[in-house]
């Protein structure tokens, strides 16, 4: 499985594409970002590619994760996203009731 690398430069919209469509692939993903500025930008993909699956009846769950990777012989801490479809009807009915919140009161995509 390949990784959807994040960085301070990505657009969220794009990135959020990517995610969304491997979800619909293989109903997992993983997002890696280095930096605050990075890990902003992938949290606001995950963010939008909800909203883009929400349009095909899909949830999506994330958990961030610590991870090390090697860049040019320097070994860097990264946050990987762990990203996964999960059942709506295996969600507590308060998350599902604040998901309906936020949706109604927030855009659904931005940057």
């Amino acid at each position: 499985m390949d990784i959807i690398k994040v960085s301070a430069r990505s657009r969220s919209t794009a990135v959020a594409g990517a995610i969304a469509g491997v979800i619909r692939d293989s109903h997992y993903a993983e997002a890696q970002a280095i930096g605050a500025s990075a890990v902003n930008q992938a949290l606001k993909a995950v963010a939008i590619a909800r909203g883009y699956l929400q349009e095909d009846g899909i949830t999506i769950a994330c958990v961030p994760l610590f991870t090390e990777v090697d860049i040019e012989g320097l070994e860097r801490t990264a946050v990987k996203l762990a990203i996964w479809q999960v059942d709506r009807a295996l969600l507590p009915p308060r998350l599902l009731q604040a998901l309906a919140e936020a949706l109604s009161h927030h855009p659904d995509d931005g940057e």
